[in-house]
């Protein structure tokens, strides 16, 4: 079964990607994570996201399309990233989900990818 694991991150959390002291380990620890369900067999798909100030917005509102740049709201967390990972159940992907470097410092959530007909 496929399952999504999304990180969630912090300004702070944002801010060490580009901080000179933070940005080396930050990543580091990214990199070994994603090698290593590489190496398990269990990786579909991933990637780390811009910042939201990089987003854009998009809602259709009586028929007319409304864009906004950046987040619409000023929040306090927003998604830095996701894996897909196809692993047999719920227990094995929370086990990943505790060992994604994002668990240590900002929110991790999991949650099943519905497939076409579910």
């Amino acid at each position: 079964m496929k399952y999504m694991i999304i990180c969630v991150e912090t300004a702070e959390d944002f801010a060490k990607r580009n901080d000179p002291v933070q940005a080396g380990p930050y990543w580091n620890s990214w990199s070994a994570y994603r090698e290593a369900v590489a190496k398990a067999g269990i990786f579909v798909s991933g990637a780390g996201l811009a910042p939201p100030e990089m987003g854009t917005t998009v809602r259709l509102r009586d028929g007319k399309r409304l864009v906004q740049d950046g987040p619409y709201s000023d929040a306090k967390e927003q998604l830095g990233g996701f894996f897909v990972i196809d692993v047999p159940d719920l227990d094995t992907a929370l086990s990943w989900a505790a060992r994604c470097p994002g668990a240590a410092y900002a929110r991790v959530e999991v949650r099943p990818v519905l497939q076409m007909g579910d």
